[in-house]
């Protein structure tokens, strides 16, 4: 067994491991971040690697679209298992490529066109303003690299009788704009003071369970599991509230391809920063960040043994 490694500009890979865990022992627990790039420094240096001409509002459309505390959550989780239980070891994954340019969370082929999307649809791929070949060949050459890796890792992990988490955090609002080259200045607007009341207030957590036909693909056990320890708690937790697991996501296949061994989930970001504010690069709140890391830490010691 060969765990993935970290690759610059692609992914971070770490093991956290107890002072008890086997040297030689699979990791008990994947926490994959796909959309682990969240900070100004993520966004600004991929983009002055792309030579095609982007509008600067699509800073603002990455800034609100990122999985903001999703990094920070999934530590704290692998950090709080192992502490409690020094036989277990975690492997984290975390992106580090933009979903602004490509979403390494998508099913991306060579042949993929870039494309917008209408509002309330998942969002593409392969971002509608990667139109230039040499833009286009460096995205996909990360995201391949960024798809093997986390391949490998829930090959380690699920492969051999471990649980993997896919850690998301959503914007409070069900806020939808089409996907297209007016992304930037449609999100302004819909995030106005006057009109940002108007969008659904999302459920604090959301466990993504299912997919669009309603299969279970989710590890039934952990996820009655979480869902008790976080309403213990004091989260509201949905199920599907606002997606379900998507075909087109590598989050579905990894479902599909290990059976009862994932559950993918949604944290809303207004409880693991200080304040929820749009367009800004946002910092997280310790004190949040452990709140919410600890009923998935005990459910997952309990599903453990």
């Amino acid at each position: 067994m060969e765990l993935p490694r970290s690759i610059p500009k692609v992914c971070e890979v770490e093991l956290v491991r107890g002072a008890a865990a086997g040297a030689a022992a699979a990791p008990d627990l994947l926490l994959e971040v796909a959309h682990g790039a969240t900070t100004a420094a993520h966004f600004d240096g991929l983009r002055a690697e792309l030579r095609g001409d982007y509008d600067g509002s699509l800073r603002d459309f990455f800034f609100v679209n990122t999985d903001v505390g999703a990094p920070e959550l999934a530590a704290a989780i692998a950090r709080a298992v192992v502490a409690a239980d020094p036989r277990r070891s975690a492997l984290i994954v975390r992106c580090l490529v933009p979903r602004t340019f490509v979403d390494c969370n998508r099913r991306v082929d060579d042949d993929t066109i870039a494309r917008a999307a209408k509002a309330g649809e998942m969002t593409p791929g392969l971002q509608p303003w990667v139109q230039l070949a040499a833009d286009r060949a460096l995205l996909l050459e990360r995201y391949r690299a960024y798809r093997d890796a986390v391949t490998a890792a829930f090959a380690a992990v699920c492969g051999h009788g471990g649980t993997a988490l896919c850690v998301h955090s959503y914007a409070p609002r069900s806020v939808d704009v089409a996907v297209d080259a007016d992304v930037g200045k449609n999100l302004r607007l819909a995030y106005a003071p006057d009109r940002v009341g108007s969008w659904p207030l999302r459920a604090p957590v959301d466990l993504i369970t299912h997919d669009p036909d309603g299969r279970a693909l989710a590890a039934p056990r952990l996820t009655q599991l979480v869902q008790a320890e976080l309403a213990a708690a004091g989260f509201e937790v949905a199920q599907n509230g606002a997606y379900s697991l998507h075909p087109v996501t590598l989050a579905h296949g990894f479902a599909v391809r290990y059976p009862a061994r994932t559950l993918c989930f949604e944290v809303r970001r207004d409880l693991l920063v200080p304040e929820f504010v749009p367009f800004v690069e946002l910092h997280t709140d310790a004190k949040k960040i452990a709140a919410a890391a600890a009923p998935f830490a005990r459910a997952l010691l309990a599903d453990l043994g």
